[in-house]
């Protein structure tokens, strides 16, 4: 049976994408609505609370989270362009209300959350023309895309309807690019020898651009391309998808 698209969707922004990559957001954005979805952005959002409950501070966490939660009344899905805080969304709040009054709430916000890839492979099976000039690209899958949400194969399925991309291999694709949210402060010296790694694999492979639908993981790969002199070009997947797609 074909699958029916929702009539309407929540966009939820994230910090990352609305202080560093707002582009990206626009272009998720886009392709949702040009298939025919309706988009609702919540005007009050702020932070999932991912931050404070990495870092152990749960009645922080709750607090931030708790004014998400008041944002998503209707009974549509929550769409997040990143893994990360789809994760937070998804796996933590329900967890983070346990035992609260708001423990219904969150885990009905829980059930409608879809990592923005996700939701454009499994639910909208949206389908892409290439437009753009060809191209060799590496793909970088966060590790709470990959792990805590198991999605790790939607972006691949997405490049892989782009007729003149070509996704190169590279070493150690499945490792974490050190950022980790709060973790990048807490063991610097970690965090510098993981990207220095993972930019090496990367660089290796002659790619022109590097996609990845985090953005603190091209936030973190993109800065050390930087500073270390080279490298590729940066996107995010809707970026990416957008320009290839509708053309720039």
């Amino acid at each position: 049976m074909e699958k029916q698209s929702p009539e309407s969707i929540y966009f939820f922004g994230t910090c990352l994408i609305d202080l560093m990559y707002p582009q990206a957001g626009m272009s998720a954005m886009q392709l949702i609505q040009r298939e025919g979805v309706r988009v609702i952005f919540p005007q009050d959002q702020t932070c999932c609370g991912q931050p404070a409950w990495n870092s152990g501070y749960r009645d922080e966490a709750r607090q931030v989270a708790e004014k998400q939660l008041a944002l998503f009344d209707l009974d549509i899905p929550i769409v997040v362009p990143s893994g990360s805080c789809a994760g937070m969304m998804k796996h933590h709040y329900p967890e983070l209300f346990e035992g609260t009054v708001l423990e219904e709430k969150a885990n009905a916000v829980a059930g409608r959350v879809w990592e923005l890839t996700e939701f454009l492979v499994d639910v909208l099976n949206i389908q892409l023309d290439d437009l753009g000039e060809p191209v060799d690209v590496a793909i970088h899958t966060s590790c709470s895309a990959r792990r805590e949400m198991g999605v790790a194969d939607k972006i691949e399925q997405l490049v892989g309807q782009l007729e003149n991309v070509t996704v190169l291999a590279q070493e150690y694709k499945a490792e974490c690019c050190g950022f980790g949210g709060t973790f990048a402060v807490k063991q610097p010296e970690i965090s510098a020898a993981m990207v220095e790694d993972k930019t090496a694999a990367i660089r290796d492979t002659g790619a022109q651009v590097l996609v990845s639908q985090d953005a603190g993981c091209l936030m973190n790969i993109s800065g050390a391309f930087e500073y270390q002199g080279d490298g590729p070009e940066s996107q995010h997947i809707a970026n990416f998808l957008w320009e290839r797609s509708h053309g720039k």
